[in-house]
């Protein structure tokens, strides 16, 4: 996976404008940002690099490995 323990998000949705690959959602009850789409995370940091109050931890897991080449 990708992204870990948003717990100290403020609901800014931020990370969800510069997600590149939209895999992350506002939870409407919560308030609180959630990775509705983990396969489809590229790790590109964009939601850490932006969030306003480091709420976002990013891991190197992935569900599943990214394809670099099909060579």
């Amino acid at each position: 996976m990708a992204i870990s323990d948003i717990s100290g998000c403020i609901g800014c949705e931020t990370c969800v404008k510069v997600c590149p690959t939209d895999v992350i959602r506002m939870n409407r009850k919560s308030n609180k940002a959630e990775i509705k789409y983990v396969e489809d995370c590229q790790i590109c940091h964009l939601c850490r690099l932006y969030c306003p109050v480091d709420a976002i931890t990013i891991t190197s897991e992935k569900s599943i490995p990214v394809i670099v080449s099909w060579g």
